[in-house]
């Protein structure tokens, strides 16, 4: 499944034309009827994102929305929230109750499926930035400071001049960041100097008749802009711009014309995402680096992945979504310390661990397990990902030479790759990686350079 639902609302006929809709998207959905059952499924089923009708019988949207927001144990699961079409209060008020976003009835299929995907990429970012802070607790470490006291900057690319400044003046006071005005043509080089954003409220159509959309793909292909977030503006009637902007990477589309308020609204909720996008990348301080990094090849050690995977593990199974586990091994790495000496296979080691990176999703944990064998943890992974992404990175490793011995000799490697897959509350860590360390004996015993499923896969 591509993730969990709840639909929430008190007309079953609404519950079930919602559910058709997702399910055709093989979402797996839950439904209740009422705020206080949905309250007792969100803690006990855990799902990636609550979906809520206005009027929930025994309370409103938004007193279940605080609630849910307000409560640990469902504090960062995405809540939308489904208002009228020309009720402005009502969408501010849901926003303000902390939904993460707000479907407009009628409820447009396309829509709804944008909004869904593009809420479940940034629960990705989530997800890991508590494991990572789990992860610490349990090995004695203070979590990492969520701090970002300094204003942020938001970035407008309106499509003229004339647009953008009509934005800022509509924001003035209720935005606390750092605003300034970009001309579409202007944006990449301001980001290749150095100015980048945390925040871009772009416009879809330009007066020059270009797009906006296109821009969305050349910020998510810059790494100083990478994670910031994205709000597209579009044309009421052009809901096909708005689908199209979320699945190209926005956070969030607003409609031309909306609440200043409401826009202010909905730039603060993504400054929130980027700073919590932000503490993800460095939420490991000095400290816990030393003690939780190798020091050779900057990957995370032993010591770090054990209580980590046990992190992915529960969460996992809670979800009902799987995750994989890699065990790569170096085939011959004796043989190279033998023939070219040690620091050669230092640089081994270190090209080995700077291709793991550039192959592998940032939400993916790549550690040193020892030696010259690393362990790569995919969570919300299937099976036939698993085999794909395990293939990608033997074929990356043995693709062209790692390292340069003193007289100009290339010097190429290949590895073996054993995999296991998690999910079912039935196999715990250790078993996972006994079955993969099995599986990864036998892609030796069977020729090396090639990657063997372990025998017990969920």
């Amino acid at each position: 499944m591509a993730g969990r639902i709840l639909i929430v609302d008190n007309v079953p006929t609404s519950r079930i034309i919602l559910k058709v809709k997702l399910s055709k998207a093989f979402y797996e959905v839950m439904q209740a009827a009422s705020g206080r059952e949905a309250m007792a499924c969100a803690i006990k089923d855990q799902p990636d994102i609550i979906i809520l009708d206005t009027d929930l019988g025994d309370m409103s949207a938004h007193e279940l929305c605080a609630l849910l927001k307000s409560t640990p144990a469902t504090r960062y699961v995405p809540v939308l929230i489904a208002t009228p079409a020309d009720d402005t209060e009502a969408k501010i008020a849901a926003l303000k109750a902390g939904a993460d976003e707000f479907l407009t009835k009628p409820i447009d299929e396309p829509t709804l499926i944008a909004r869904v995907r593009a809420l479940m990429r940034a629960l990705a970012t989530t997800d890991e930035l508590r494991r990572r802070n789990n992860t610490a607790h349990a090995l004695g470490f203070a979590e990492a400071p969520a701090s970002f006291t300094a204003p942020g900057k938001i970035s407008l690319v309106g499509r003229n001049a004339e647009d953008a400044m009509t934005w800022r003046a509509g924001l003035r006071g209720l935005i606390n960041d750092d605003i300034d005005i970009v001309h579409a043509d202007r944006l990449l080089e301001t980001i290749a100097n150095g100015h980048a954003a945390d925040v871009y409220l772009i416009s879809s159509d330009m007066s020059d008749g270009g797009s906006g959309l296109r821009l969305i793909a050349d910020i998510r292909a810059r790494h100083n802009t990478r994670s910031a977030g994205i709000v597209v503006v579009h044309e009421d009637q052009n809901r096909d711009d708005a689908v199209m902007a979320l699945d190209l990477g926005a956070n969030d589309v607003i409609t031309r014309g909306s609440d200043p308020e409401e826009m202010a609204l909905r730039l603060r909720s993504q400054m929130r995402r980027k700073i919590q996008a932000d503490v993800l990348r460095t939420s490991v301080d000095e400290d816990l680096r030393l003690a939780m990094m190798d020091p050779l090849t900057g990957l995370y050690n032993r010591r770090y992945a054990l209580p980590y995977l046990t992190q992915v593990m529960q969460q996992s199974v809670a979800s009902g979504q799987h995750f994989a586990i890699m065990l790569i091994d170096l085939d011959h790495f004796k043989g190279v310390n033998d023939t070219f000496g040690h620091a050669i296979g230092d640089q081994v080691l270190t090209e080995v661990a700077k291709r793991l990176r550039d192959n592998m999703r940032g939400i993916d944990l790549i550690a040193r397990f020892g030696g010259e064998e690393f362990l790569i943890c995919m969570p919300m992974t299937s099976l036939v990902q698993a085999r794909a992404a395990a293939e990608r990175v033997r074929s990356v490793l043995c693709a062209t030479p790692v390292a340069t011995a003193a007289d100009g000799t290339p010097v190429s490697t290949s590895a073996s790759i054993g995999l296991s897959m998690g999910g079912t509350k039935h196999v715990g860590i250790e078993t996972l990686l006994e079955i993969a360390d099995r599986a990864l004996y036998h892609a030796k015993a069977e020729g090396r350079n090639q990657v063997t499923l372990g025998s017990y896969a969920a």
